[in-house]
């Protein structure tokens, strides 16, 4: 697939997707949501791809939804019909891909851009990027996953107030509050991030993704369901030829240092 608003690049076992709209700070049109899904569809099929990085190209992460071609639209239209055809796919896509998804947040990440950043699951974050839930200025509530991942990031009550207030969440009190993962100087960010996104795509891929399953089945399972979950899915891992070389090799290690 051609792709007019992203760029999608494939190096050392990383599906990079750069959001690629800076003239407009990378806001989600129609075209930009489907192709971000085919580039994470196209970026899981693919077994030479170990990792995912997703970021923005200028000045914002992305600053949400476009809404100059909502109002092309004109009044009827269908919000509802707009997120579960959309967001609602991308974000349900993001978190059930057994690759892990790296975020560099170059910017602002605002609206729907900030529900997209938290289904990623780590983020790395330059030290001039914000966050910010702009929804209440428009009358509307948090979409794009935002009110199921926030606050398991950062509790209720400071999710709450970053939704009514749509104040900046600057990226050292992302980082406080446990929003990010790392927050690193402007000029360092795709560096940082692509060595640590390559690195990843290095380990143990299968295991990386399966643990990933584990903890969103989590979030909905008694202790009990997650430890059968548990028990499933080690029995996969454990088989995997990553984790018998691994486990050979620190057999083999430990006898030769007695």
């Amino acid at each position: 697939m051609r792709y007019d608003t992203i760029l999608y690049t494939v190096t050392d076992g990383v599906a990079a997707i750069t959001l690629n709209r800076p003239k407009k700070l990378n806001a989600f049109n129609d075209l930009m949501i489907a192709e971000v899904i085919d580039a994470f569809s196209r970026a899981a099929a693919d077994t030479a791809v170990g990792a995912i990085l997703l970021t923005g190209n200028g000045r914002a992460f992305s600053a949400g939804q476009d809404l100059a071609a909502v109002q092309e639209a004109g009044d009827n239209f269908p919000i509802g019909e707009h997120l579960r055809n959309g967001y609602n796919r991308l974000i349900k896509q993001m978190v059930t891909i057994e690759k892990p998804i790296i975020a560099a947040i170059n910017g602002i990440a605002a609206g729907a851009g900030c529900g997209i950043a938290l289904a990623a699951d780590m983020r790395i974050a330059a030290d001039n990027a914000a966050f910010m839930l702009v929804f209440s200025r428009i009358g509307l509530i948090p979409d794009s996953g935002v009110n199921f991942l926030l606050p398991r990031l950062i509790g209720y009550g400071r999710a709450y107030e970053m939704a009514i207030t749509a104040k900046h969440l600057p990226a050292a009190t992302a980082l406080e509050w446990g929003m990010v993962n790392r927050v690193v100087p402007h000029e360092q960010l795709m560096e940082t991030a692509v060595a640590f996104a390559a690195k990843t795509a290095d380990g143990a891929t299968i295991a990386f993704g399966l643990t990933k399953r584990a903890m969103y089945k989590s979030w909905t399972q008694s202790l009990n369901e997650s430890l059968e979950t548990e028990a499933d899915l080690q029995e996969i891992a454990g088989r995997t030829p990553y984790s018998l070389n691994a486990v050979q090799s620190f057999i083999n290690n430990k006898v030769s240092s007695q």
